[in-house]
């Protein structure tokens, strides 16, 4: 039959279901095949945190949201256009989030009683007329992929595993998507056992072949490429994004990179992605604690390295006394902190700001590090190779604050020119440096940057004595005068403070707003999208946004004092607006929510309207 193609400018699609039912790689091959066709791409998987919770409960969802268009998007959307719910727990913990008239594709074959009873469902919510206000598609997706597969020698559970496939078949269909690419995918995936490919793909085709014939898909959807500046695009999450930062970080320094890790959700993709990278210099290890770890790196920074270690909270703590150790070594060190919800083990697999606290003053004694976060999945690629920068050029650890949602979310990555990356060249030192040229000093500052010599173990004419107690200036030699340490403690101090960053920029389009937005990490996409929809109804508002945080633009304390009003969005309760409000005597007002969930645009748009109206 012919059937009706409609033409789209964005669509939000949310695939939810059991944790074994596939729904991130369902999620990630429609993302690929809609990155494929040129539109603009933000994803937001979400997932338990537990290996495998029990089968058909509500602890036990996994959903993955895309978000494409035509034009350049965001965030990965506020309420999904579509649902997908493969049983009953996954329809009912996503139904709040949709609006009225949206698209709902449900799996009739697991809306048992059993499985009903399980989220409390004492009728089917698919009987009772409670889901009338949308537009519902009952879908016999498991029945179906296992009739379609009964020619196929595989086994009747490897057969229901196929239905994510069919699922995946029919939203491509319905939305035009090209799936050579997840053809291609399944071949390599299932490599080994030919019987599954041949499985898999026949589902695909069924689901697709669905829609086609189907009477209740009267309608296909299509959204056209985004206009984007020319170049070579791939979608990538943030974890792939900034591991690439590191290897071109090396590549540019001409440096070997030393990963020291410990498995932790949600950074754990970084040491996976690395260790595939021996052939640009990456050397990873995977070390029995947090503590061995991070010693680890700092010990290949002391041998000329590259030293860097990924981790989450939790993991920061336990390095603590170690990053201390090296702003007393001044050695260069990055240590990725991808955020996530505590405290304690809190919700591993959900979102948080909530570690800028520590990651500025996380620390015994007066032990100043410089700060940075990226905000957004690609953005993160960039962020990676300046926190290389500053930890080399001014021999400091520096903390890369990422998080969950950035971390595995995704976005299309424009891959950069290697040509025009800074040069991050360092010259160790090769002879002895005092007046007389008899010594070695090895805490004589460059004038410049106040950082020290690195010298590699072993160059002879340059040994030093190296450990955790004070030092004494120029000379490195251990000493408790008080006012050396005053002077020393002053310098560390005066070297982070002075490292250059570039100034804040503001968005104010009509240059008359009253009111600056300030951001800082992976809010950027919701106050961004917030500003946008405000503007669009005549509404004048300024939006900024941090990428140092340590230390601070200098021309900030000018940009705050040039509004009426500021207001910072956090997934904390306060901590940048604290700091703010401490430092540049600013009455900043916070707004803060930590529900391991990104802000949304349209919450953010309803408060930033109040506090327009009360300027």
């Amino acid at each position: 039959m012919t059937k009706q193609v409609r033409q789209l400018d964005r669509v939000v699609i949310r695939f939810a279901g059991d944790s074994g039912d596939g729904m991130q790689l369902t999620g990630d091959r429609f993302t690929s095949e809609t990155a494929q066709l040129g539109n603009d791409i933000s994803t937001l998987p979400n997932f338990p945190a537990e290996i495998r919770a029990p089968a058909g409960t509500l602890p036990g969802v996994s959903s993955f949201q895309v978000h494409f268009a035509d034009y350049d998007i965001l965030t990965p959307g506020d309420s999904p256009n579509v649902l997908v719910a493969m049983n009953p727990a996954a329809l009912k913990a996503n139904l709040a989030d949709l609006p009225r008239g949206a698209d709902i594709i449900v799996n009739t074959d697991e809306f048992t009683k059993r499985n009903l009873a399980k989220v409390g469902y004492q009728v089917s919510p698919l009987e009772d007329g409670s889901l009338d206000g949308y537009a519902l598609h009952p879908v016999a997706l498991t029945s179906m992929t296992v009739g379609a597969l009964a020619e196929h020698e595989v086994s009747k559970k490897d057969a229901e595993r196929a239905k994510n496939m069919f699922a995946l078949g029919l939203l491509s269909w319905m939305y035009s998507r090209p799936y050579e690419s997840t053809l291609r995918f399944l071949e390599r995936k299932f490599a080994t056992r030919p019987e599954l490919v041949a499985a898999n793909i026949a589902a695909f085709k069924a689901g697709w072949n669905f829609g086609e014939t189907t009477e209740d898909f009267s309608v296909r959807y299509e959204v056209k490429p985004a206009k984007m500046q020319p170049g070579t695009y791939r979608n990538i999450t943030g974890n792939a994004a900034l591991s690439l930062g590191l290897v071109a970080a090396g590549v540019r320094a001409q440096l070997p990179v030393f990963l020291g890790a410990y498995p932790i959700t949600p950074a754990s993709d970084i040491l996976h992605e690395l260790s595939k990278h021996k052939r640009f210099g990456i050397t990873t290890m995977q070390a029995e604690d947090e503590i061995a770890a991070i010693g680890a790196a700092l010990g290949a920074s002391y041998g000329g390295a590259l030293g860097v270690t990924t981790t989450s909270g939790p993991g920061v703590a336990l390095k603590g006394e170690t990053i201390s150790l090296a702003v007393a070594l001044e050695l260069p060190l990055v240590i990725v902190d991808v955020q996530r919800a505590g405290p304690s083990t809190g919700m591993p697999t959900k979102t948080e700001q909530a570690d800028l606290n520590m990651a500025l003053f996380g620390r015994h004694g007066e032990a100043p590090v410089a700060v940075i976060a990226p905000r957004s999945p690609a953005d993160c690629f960039h962020a990676a190779i300046e926190a290389a920068r500053i930890a080399l050029t001014y021999r400091t650890p520096v903390i890369l604050l990422s998080d969950n949602y950035v971390a595995n979310g995704s976005e299309p990555w424009l891959l950069p020119d290697v040509a025009s990356l800074p040069d991050l060249r360092v010259e160790f030192a090769t002879t002895p440096n005092s007046e007389d040229g008899s010594t070695f000093l090895p805490y004589l500052r460059d004038p410049e940057t106040l950082a020290r010599p690195w010298a590699i173990p072993g160059t002879p004419g340059l040994e030093h004595r190296i450990g955790g107690l004070e030092k004494a200036d120029k000379t490195g030699d251990i000493s408790y005068d008080p006012t050396n340490h005053d002077f020393m403690v002053r310098t560390r101090a005066a070297r982070i403070e002075t490292i250059p960053v570039p100034d804040i920029e503001v968005e104010d389009p009509d240059g008359d707003a009253r009111v600056l937005v300030l951001g800082w990490g992976s809010t950027y996409g919701p106050i961004g999208a917030a500003c946008r929809q405000l503007r669009q109804r005549g509404l004048s508002i300024a939006q900024a946004h941090l990428r140092h945080l340590a230390p601070m633009p200098a021309n900030l304390g000018t940009v705050l004092a040039a509004y009426d009003r500021v207001v910072i969005p956090e997934m904390n309760l306060g901590q940048l607006a604290h700091i703010i409000r401490a430092r540049y005597l600013v009455d900043a007002i916070g707004y803060n929510q930590v529900r391991g969930l990104p802000f949304t645009a349209n919450e953010l748009e309803t408060m930033l309207e109040e506090v327009l109206k009360n300027v």
